[in-house]
């Protein structure tokens, strides 16, 4: 649908480009927390764990499956293309508008070795791995 994920601000529909199975759920999972500051003493039980008043989160990977549509062979083609492209700047944003305001501000990792195509070669599948270097950074950026 239009406007339903954009791929840094642009919409992902006119790029020919959807979401696949389980995006949402990769891409809404929270991310897990920093490891407590702790003292495991031998002199002591137990052990002792701090717990800071504000905790922190944690990078976090995750993997995304992209729909990559087109009309014709050399046109899925050039979609294709065009969306490697895009991936291989490194830095991309994501954003799903109909569900929050956050932007996903991800690292490219490369792909899962995941992809699929159609047998009339206008429709495929890519699976990508990402990293979101920080969770609790998910406002535009002001570079």
């Amino acid at each position: 649908m239009k406007n339903d994920l954009l791929l840094n601000g642009n919409d992902a529909y006119e790029m020919g480009i959807a979401m696949g199975a389980g995006f949402l759920t990769s891409l809404l999972t929270p991310p897990s927390l920093k490891d407590f500051v702790e003292n495991d003493d031998p002199l002591k039980d137990g052990k002792q764990v701090i717990y800071p008043v504000t905790p922190k989160v944690a990078a976090r990977d995750l993997t995304l499956t992209f729909v990559i549509l087109g009309a014709t062979e050399p046109d899925h083609a050039m979609k294709y293309a065009a969306f490697v492209e895009i991936l291989k700047k490194g830095k991309i944003d994501i954003q799903v508008p109909t569900i929050s305001e956050d932007i996903y501000h991800l690292t490219y990792m490369g792909n899962s070795g995941s992809y699929m195509m159609s047998a009339d070669r206008t429709t495929s599948q890519l699976t990508v791995k990402f990293n979101e270097p920080n969770p609790a950074n998910r406002v535009a950026d002001t570079e």
